[in-house]
């Protein structure tokens, strides 16, 4: 394991250079899927305010939801854990992150109706379905290599590892399950870009307000949908094998909000399946 790079007096912890490494393949990806769509040309700058300012606050929701999951021990040594290097709770980043990245998106599209460009807020949510599927799976490398505890439950398989010189150590053989939701993201990161790919750019002008019109195309929204059902089912299956502690119903916190994601992500899909709409002119 290799919980930290060290250059002399400077010492970079891996778990950092991974999420800064997700950070910036997450913001080319999701800078090609804006130019394709017509939505921000990508010397714009938008896409770099799309993933800046979610992953900021995506940092800042993990941090407290977790020291809020455990009141009385925060209260008992606040400052010591509010500039600790660990301690972060995917639910409460993917809570913050999100509304941040719906804000900017929602900006977005305001700017972009003034300027007389007609601009879905659901096509925003799609075109950082793939960027955000990428970026959690190479952020999960850093939880590898510095083995963090994200490590799942003892396996005989062969491909079980252990982690003595993890930040979290465990001599047992372990599922490394972070490698699993690396290659799951990067498929799923796959796949909603591939189910974009024959949708045509958004639209420009007042005259133009459908997009994404033909038949057979998929509608506005159902890429984002399918983003929620992948990544909640992905998450609610991986955390079976995984030690974290359970408290909702058997479920751990993680499990539970993967299954409410993949529900809501689910229900959203076939709302906007029913939606009738005409071809764009």
């Amino acid at each position: 394991m290799i919980p930290f790079l060290h250059f002399g007096s400077l010492t970079i912890p891996t778990f950092g250079l991974s999420v800064a490494c997700a950070m910036l393949l997450a913001y080319f990806v999701l800078r090609a899927d804006l130019a394709r769509r017509g939505i921000a040309d990508a010397k714009s700058g938008e896409a770099e305010t799309l993933v800046a300012s979610p992953c900021l606050a995506g940092f800042i929701g993990a941090k407290l939801y977790h020291l809020l999951e455990t009141p009385a021990e925060f209260f008992a040594d606040p400052w010591h854990l509010l500039i600790s290097p660990y301690g972060f709770a995917w639910f409460g980043g993917l809570l913050a992150g999100f509304a941040t990245f719906a804000f900017v998106a929602w900006r977005l599209v305001k700017r972009s109706a003034v300027a007389g460009k007609s601009i879905s807020f659901l096509t925003i949510l799609d075109a950082g379905s793939p960027a955000a599927a990428l970026g959690y799976g190479i952020g999960r490398i850093g939880c590898f290599l510095s083995g963090d505890g994200d490590y799942g439950i003892p396996t005989s398989l062969p491909w079980g590892m252990s982690f003595p010189n993890g930040l979290v150590p465990t001599t047992a053989r372990v599922h490394p399950t972070p490698l699993y939701e690396l290659a799951v993201a990067c498929a799923i990161a796959w796949f909603l870009w591939r189910m974009s790919s024959n949708n045509k750019p958004a639209q420009i002008g007042k005259a133009a307000q459908k997009q994404l019109g033909n038949s057979g195309d998929v509608v506005p929204g159902q890429i984002f949908a399918m983003y929620l059902i992948l990544t909640g089912a992905a998450r609610f299956l991986v955390e079976f094998i995984r030690i974290n502690p359970r408290s909702f119903l058997g479920m751990s916190n993680a499990q539970a909000a993967g299954a409410v994601s993949a529900l809501v992500g689910l229900a959203l899909y076939v709302m906007l399946g029913q939606r009738k709409v005409q071809p764009a002119v």
